[in-house]
């Protein structure tokens, strides 16, 4: 700064320069007024410099808090941005976890209407045998009848149909009961049915 000036320091302190016999003597007022000139200029040119930087400096000051305030939104936003992200997560290891109970819940549905399969048709299978059974027996009890009709007396025949009616009742209420329970397991093998129906759904729509 003391070059663009055109002074230094030393102006201010050699104002009155010794001679040669070490001696002092008075400056020439020309030199002073010379000196007072070039202060006069250096402290304009110094006022000059101190408002410029002064307005860098309220400027920089300005673009700072704008700066700060820029920094303020966007650690704001990045908050926000973070928690987002966290809630996100959570509603993903949320989601995952409902796919897997339902995936479960669905396998095991599966097994228990497979097994109610097994059950059904092996009632099918037990009812199919116990029909031959009941029929060979009915028609064993009719070659039975007549056997004893030529066997015995008239007045035993009543006797004896009564007994063959009574087990002929017996045989058709065990039908009847176990046609009921075919029926109960197919309403049941029906419900499941359903019920993976509906879980499959919900998952499909779930994962939409």
């Amino acid at each position: 700064m003391s070059e663009t000036t055109g002074f230094n320091i030393g102006d201010l302190i050699n104002v009155i320069p010794l001679n040669e016999g070490g001696g002092m003597h008075e400056p020439k007022v020309e030199q002073l007024m010379g000196k007072l000139r070039r202060l006069q200029q250096g402290k304009r040119i110094l006022e000059e410099e101190i408002k410029e930087i002064k307005c860098v400096s309220d400027s920089s000051q300005k673009e700072l808090a704008s700066l700060q305030t820029e920094a303020y939104q966007l650690e704001g936003i990045l908050k926000e941005k973070e928690e987002l992200c966290r809630k996100l997560q959570f509603q993903s290891a949320e989601s995952e976890q409902d796919s897997v109970r339902q995936l479960n819940q669905n396998r095991k549905s599966e097994e228990l209407l497979e097994q109610y399969r097994c059950e059904i048709q092996e009632f099918k299978l037990k009812h199919r045998k116990q029909r031959m059974k009941f029929e060979n027996q009915l028609l064993h009890l009719i070659e039975q009848h007549k056997n004893l009709h030529s066997v015995f007396s008239p007045e035993r025949l009543p006797e004896e149909i009564t007994s063959a009616e009574n087990r002929r009742s017996q045989l058709l209420a065990a039908e009847l009961m176990k046609l009921a329970q075919l029926h109960r397991l197919q309403e049941e093998l029906e419900e499941m049915e359903e019920h993976k129906q509906r879980a499959t759904t919900a998952a499909e729509t779930q994962g939409e």
